[in-house]
């Protein structure tokens, strides 16, 4: 090396090489620069956020094992400092909220997450207090997104979500699904109110939304979340079984997580993806996804073609 490495430089390679990840980060350490982070619009406002976020469901669910909380903890802690905003939980997801809170708390990170959250109980009286209790959990403000998971009773929660973003309780609103339910009654939903977000399954197998709401979406100009990019993990496991393709630095992947995510996020449709993990090298990979070039739509069907004769 030309130039010497200094001693922040140095503490980051040797904590870069515990993860596998330094060969990957290399050129950006080298150079002292922090890549790019590619962030999209939310078309209800204009704000931009990163096209990566952070899934919670399962990974985070730890209880009050302090070893654990504090390893989510770092996993977050990787996730922001690679440019990470929107963490994603659920009143499903057991005891996610309260370590997700416990981690932004320890990193001081209450006021620069953008918190994404779910209202789910059937009922419509328990819509606000449910919210109240989670917003304690998390220990911010407010919520930046409230979503009717699975839409649960959403007849009765969205009104109230709309009033509560009126009264500035929370910015926006949305609803979600997964596993590609209900998607018939998910189209009515978004055709008849005024959303700014919803939540669907898609990655590169699963690509159902793309016949009617990824461009109902574009058309209603609603912001797109994509949970279960990797199949709960089911997906990148098989991937890792074939070899990449060399032509994946074309994209600048350089592993099978960021050539699946950056096929989702590249999407015209697509705000972020919301990967899980419990891992800090795999939130590492994660998050390089949002750095380096998206593929266009001849890139997009180069990357179908191979994945389907794997």
């Amino acid at each position: 090396m030309k130039h010497p490495i200094n001693l922040e430089r140095r503490t980051l390679l040797r904590a870069l090489a515990a993860t596998g990840a330094s060969a990957l980060f290399w050129p950006l350490i080298a150079s002292g620069k922090q890549r790019a982070i590619t962030t999209k619009p939310i078309p209800s406002s204009g704000e931009t956020i990163p096209v990566i976020g952070l899934g919670s469901w399962s990974t985070f669910n730890v209880g009050n094992d302090p070893t654990a909380r504090d390893a989510c903890a770092e996993v977050m802690r990787n996730f922001f400092d690679h440019g990470g905003r929107m963490i994603d939980s659920s009143p499903m997801y057991g005891s996610s909220q309260e370590v997700i809170g416990y981690g932004l708390t320890k990193l001081g990170k209450t006021t620069e997450v953008f918190s994404a959250e779910k209202v789910w109980t059937y009922s419509g009286s328990d819509g606000r207090d449910q919210i109240e209790e989670t917003r304690r959990y998390w220990n911010v403000k407010r919520f930046d997104l409230m979503q009717v998971h699975n839409l649960l009773s959403w007849e009765d929660h969205l009104p109230m979500l709309f009033n509560m973003k009126a009264e500035g309780k929370l910015r926006y609103v949305g609803i979600t699904t997964s596993h590609g339910r209900r998607h018939r009654e998910f189209e009515q939903v978004m055709r008849d109110n005024p959303l700014d977000f919803i939540q669907v399954t898609y990655n590169i197998v699963d690509r159902e939304v793309e016949q009617r709401i990824l461009p109902l979406a574009q058309e209603r100009g609603i912001a797109v979340i994509a949970n279960r990019p990797f199949q709960q993990s089911k997906l990148i496991d098989w991937a890792k079984r074939h070899p990449l393709p060399a032509w994946a630095g074309e994209i600048d992947c350089a592993n099978w997580a960021q050539f699946l995510l950056k096929f989702i996020v590249s999407h015209p449709a697509l705000t972020c993806a919301i990967p899980a993990t419990s891992r800090v090298d795999h939130v590492i990979e994660n998050m390089g996804a949002a750095t380096g070039r998206l593929p266009d739509e001849a890139m997009r069907k180069r990357m179908l073609a191979y994945v389907e004769k794997l």
